[in-house]
């Protein structure tokens, strides 16, 4: 790997663990009475609606779409293009008191207010029940993957290292769905897929720096653990700077350029990239040096031979 830092001293991150853990578990708090209180704001997926396709003559003009409706009451519509440029996908939730038909006839009569060629494709109805099952499966596969993370790291770690790439880990994901919780946005299975890659990315950045630290709890004769953590988190900083900024370019470049239909999940992995490498450094260390890790849990002790003669 290219070093793009030439450091001559260790960076002292663990000398700010104290604060560093004191926001985190603040930050868990908050996030957890978020989502006891005000919940997430899911999106037609989960809630159910109509879903219409719609077919133009000419490439449609989604922004256009989503002024026309939004100006006629129907703000909270998402719109896409699906299939071709010339189609475009409508959702939009459950209206009290108004049936799927209804409301796909008020939307094609705004529509053609536009585009008197504009034709539907299809319209199909999600109903609640479909939402709430689509909600548990992916709660569901939000836990299996968690527990997955979690037996590998406990194999793969001293039981003291899993307990804080766990925390960590966990740390990340209840901030994301606090952030969400905060600001009300949209909570749709494409944020979903985005919470599910950033545990993927935060158990990757915490096993390189842990791989680290446990090289060096062997090949050093030292005993100050925050040392040796130290040196391995500068050891390993050229590798979590490249690794994060590229893929913050990439995100970035979605949350800026892909439009509505990516700007959630890009935004969700934005948030998810920072906290991710901020716990990966400052939070997992900490936890597991306050568990009491040491050199000794990771030197084999030397077996005497039996029946040697002296």
């Amino acid at each position: 790997m290219i070093e793009i830092f030439n450091l001559k001293r260790d960076i002292p991150f663990m000398r700010f663990a104290r604060s560093t853990i004191f926001f985190s578990v603040a930050a868990i708090v908050i996030s957890v009475v978020l989502l006891a209180t005000r919940g997430l704001n899911l999106g037609v997926d989960f809630t159910g609606g109509t879903l219409m396709e719609v077919g133009y003559a000419q490439n449609a003009d989604i922004a256009g779409i989503r002024a026309q409706l939004a100006a006629h009451g129907h703000g909270d519509a998402q719109v896409q293009n699906f299939g071709s440029a010339r189609e475009a996908l409508i959702r939009l939730p459950v209206k009290a008191g108004v049936t799927s038909a209804q409301l796909s006839e008020t939307v094609m009569v705004i529509l053609r207010q536009a585009d008197p060629k504009v034709e539907l494709r299809r319209v199909e109805f999600v109903g609640p029940q479909i939402g709430k099952e689509l909600f548990e499966d992916g709660a569901l596969a939000l836990l299996v993957v968690a527990a997955g993370i979690a037996l590998y790291l406990a194999l793969r770690f001293e039981w003291r290292m899993a307990v804080g790439a766990i925390f960590a880990t966990a740390h990340d994901i209840f901030i994301v769905l606090g952030v969400w919780s905060f600001f009300q946005w949209e909570f749709s299975l494409t944020v979903l897929a985005a919470v599910l890659a950033i545990l993927g990315y935060s158990v990757n950045d915490t096993v390189v720096v842990f791989d680290r630290i446990r090289e060096n709890f062997k090949k050093t004769r030292l005993t100050d653990v925050a040392a040796i953590m130290d040196n391995a988190k500068t050891a390993t900083l050229g590798r979590t700077v490249i690794t994060s900024g590229t893929t913050m370019l990439m995100v970035l470049a979605m949350l800026m350029l892909g439009g509505e239909v990516l700007w959630g999940f890009a935004l969700c992995l934005t948030i998810g990239i920072l906290v991710g490498t901020y716990s990966s450094v400052l939070v997992a260390s900490p936890i597991t040096m306050w568990l009491g890790v040491s050199r000794e849990d990771f030197i084999k002790p030397v077996k005497e031979e039996s029946g040697a003669v002296v």
